[in-house]
């Protein structure tokens, strides 16, 4: 009984975590879309301190596990880490909805073929079939979302949602290469994950700190939203006690919400990892490609994005050929190898 719940928490982390954070997210970008640094300082502080203690000594309170990787990589690391993670969250200010965030970010499969493919890997039919299929959900979503807005992507005059785009396939393009990097780190040092965890979010911290300016003046945007509980607040429930929405009453409601997207990041990080240590990689694929369609209807239907039909098709492309890359990837090809050496056996 207890092994059946296990998926089940771990499935409920990734959607409620993933899905909740992806909800927080719009409502401070709604409230000041150029925030995306002080989101990314918030979850790293927070993502650190819940690994800090499965990388302490056992033998030393006050001391770490020796790693296993030369420091100098995990900088690298790190570095790569923190580069990505600023641009996914810079590119709100250059007015791209969350929608069209979601959907450039499933352009992952066709950035990592492009870092393998340098790297001397080679890909099936069906693989670059479904990728040029996403490259082209992609271009139609974002098309999509700058004729919403009265944009043109091809209009110098209009550089900003270009400029935004630009920053997201920038961070794509880092991110299949950063992801490049740690396989090999894993390939010669072991799948040390949580050591990965850790350190790329250690030692990201310190790069904040030429940016204190920025975020402090970030800090003070977000504290001038209205307040999270008003006489006509729905965001919590009556039966809490006065104390509490006392404190609540004077808490700026785009503050808490970047606690709440801090913590539901953490509950999403861990979701996505306990699922991959103990299920199959099509597995973690399909929920996945799930769940990033699951967080773009609900950025459709809570806060009033538009979806015309452009936009339909494009996400139709991208969640399916994704899904498509991934089933190639993780059971096409593998079948196709055993029903070779299959027939190569029996030739003997």
């Amino acid at each position: 009984m207890i092994e059946s719940l296990v998926p089940l928490g771990i499935v409920t982390l990734i959607f409620g975590g993933c899905c909740s954070n992806v909800f927080a997210l719009e409502a401070i970008v709604k409230e000041e879309p150029n925030s995306g640094l002080l989101i990314t300082l918030g979850q790293f502080i927070l993502v650190c301190l819940a690994v800090l203690p499965s990388q302490l000594d056992p033998s030393s309170p006050y001391a770490l596990k020796r790693s296993a990787v030369p420091f100098h990589k995990w900088l690298v690391s790190a570095g790569m880490f923190f580069a990505v993670n600023m641009l996914n969250n810079w590119a709100f200010a250059f007015n791209i909805s969350v929608p069209v965030h979601i959907i450039l970010r499933s352009f992952g499969s066709a950035t990592t073929m492009a870092a393998g493919h340098l790297t001397g890997k080679r890909y099936s039919r069906l693989q670059i079939l479904s990728v040029a299929l996403l490259t082209a959900g992609v271009l139609v979503s974002a098309w999509a979302d700058a004729s919403g807005k009265g944009k043109s992507m091809t209009d110098p005059g209009q550089s900003s949602f270009g400029a935004g785009l630009a920053v997201l396939l920038l961070a794509q393009l880092l991110s299949a290469w950063m992801g490049v990097y740690v396989q090999d780190l894993y390939a010669v040092h072991g799948a040390a994950w949580e050591q990965n965890l850790f350190y790329s979010h250690l030692l990201s911290l310190p790069m904040f700190v030429p940016l204190r300016a920025t975020l402090g003046a970030q800090f003070r945007a977000l504290m001038r939203s209205p307040p999270l509980v008003t006489p006509t607040s729905v965001y919590l429930p009556a039966s809490l006690p006065l104390p509490v929405v006392k404190l609540l009453a004077q808490t700026p409601r785009a503050v808490f919400m970047l606690g709440v997207n801090s913590v539901t990041q953490l509950l999403c990080i861990s979701g996505v990892n306990l699922l991959s240590a103990k299920t199959s990689a099509v597995t973690v694929t399909i929920v996945l490609n799930i769940r990033k369609l699951v967080s773009f209807i609900f950025s459709i239907w809570l806060f009033g994005n538009r979806m015309g039909l452009q936009m339909a098709v494009g996400a139709v492309l991208v969640f399916g050929s994704g899904a498509l890359y991934g089933w190639e990837t993780t059971v096409g090809i593998k079948r196709r190898r055993a029903k070779a050496e299959m027939e190569a056996k029996k030739a003997r």
